[in-house]
């Protein structure tokens, strides 16, 4: 098994530091949030990024429904996308669940497809 990537201890935040880090674009993390626990495949995006249109198609083929996040593009929103980031710790879109598991972003998800890993995940 990986060894966790480490983190900063949370006791070694100051509290006004663990407030803004628990309030940054919380709005955000909480649609995510709420759309990864409920939805059995999410798929969080941003316009322009051509591997998110690339999972999204391979999806569709795949005859697999999923629910859609897009927060802005290159240009704009990146402080809500770097607010998904914190909280799923992946750093790039796009972010793929599937029943509440982060299985990664395009290469993994089709990589999951190929193996059947992903429908089994699915039941």
């Amino acid at each position: 098994m990986t060894t966790p990537r480490p983190l900063h201890s949370q006791d070694k935040r100051s509290p006004a530091v663990a407030e803004a880090m628990a309030g940054f674009h919380r709005d955000i993390v909480d649609q995510v949030r709420t759309a990864v626990e409920r939805d059995a495949v999410v798929v969080v995006g941003m316009a322009q990024n051509p591997f998110v249109k690339k999972v999204r198609d391979a999806l569709t083929q795949a005859g697999i429904q999923f629910t859609y996040l897009e927060y802005g593009s290159y240009f704009g929103q990146w402080k809500q996308r770097l607010a998904i980031k914190m909280w799923s710790g992946w750093p790039t879109f796009p972010q793929v669940f599937v029943r509440g598991v982060l299985i990664g972003g395009f290469d993994d998800t089709r990589k999951a497809l190929e193996d059947g890993s992903l429908k089994k995940l699915l039941g």
